[in-house]
């Protein structure tokens, strides 16, 4: 991920250009990581040690959308929706 697409995700988001302490904004920042991590893994099947890295990441996601879920169940619908990650 670019210097410019962080700071893009961040400006769409976030509250300010430098917030980047929101939960919706640390989502979407794993989301964009998970899903340049799963084009990596169309062609390099067998890097394990970078598979388990997705895998904490994508539990790391998990935990930051349950804690948005208890705090404001409004914000997580939405967060949800906006990145399209339930299917």
């Amino acid at each position: 991920m670019t210097k410019e697409e962080k700071l893009e995700i961040i400006k769409k988001f976030g509250v300010s250009d430098k917030d980047s302490g929101k939960s919706e904004v640390q989502i979407a920042l794993i989301t964009k990581r998970l899903n340049d991590l799963t084009d990596h893994f169309n062609v390099h099947k067998k890097d394990h040690h970078s598979r388990r890295g997705l895998m904490q990441l994508v539990g790391k996601r998990r935990r930051l959308l349950d804690y948005l879920m208890k705090k404001d169940i409004e914000r997580y619908r939405a967060i949800i929706k906006e990145l399209n990650i339930r299917k």
